[in-house]
């Protein structure tokens, strides 16, 4: 089940999430992180969220930095160190924007 706030942001603007999961073609050096041609912002969040994870790319005393090795820098504009927070947001460059 979904939270109500969650719900509520999907009923009173499906956009939103039409944007998360819609299927769009990648960049070649997303393209090559992913393995895939086409995939959704929230597929390839998921994606390098997954590699962050079994590479154990978080930082050991702050969980908040993840450590970029190099097949992550590829993606993440070539930053060595980048907050969880800021993770969202980089994914989001590579995706080019919905007409309105």
């Amino acid at each position: 089940m979904l939270p109500q706030r969650v719900k509520k942001t999907i009923t009173d603007n499906p956009k939103k999430l039409a944007n998360l999961i819609d299927l769009v073609n990648l960049p070649s050096a997303v393209r090559e992180f992913v393995g895939q041609s086409q995939t959704s912002r929230l597929g390839c969040f998921l994606r390098v969220w997954s590699y962050i994870k079994t590479n154990n790319l978080q930082d050991a005393t702050n969980k908040n930095v993840v450590n970029c090795d190099e097949k992550l820098k590829s993606i993440l504009l070539g930053r060595s160190h980048v907050e969880l927070a800021e993770l969202p947001e980089l994914i989001k460059l590579h995706f080019p924007k919905a007409p309105k």
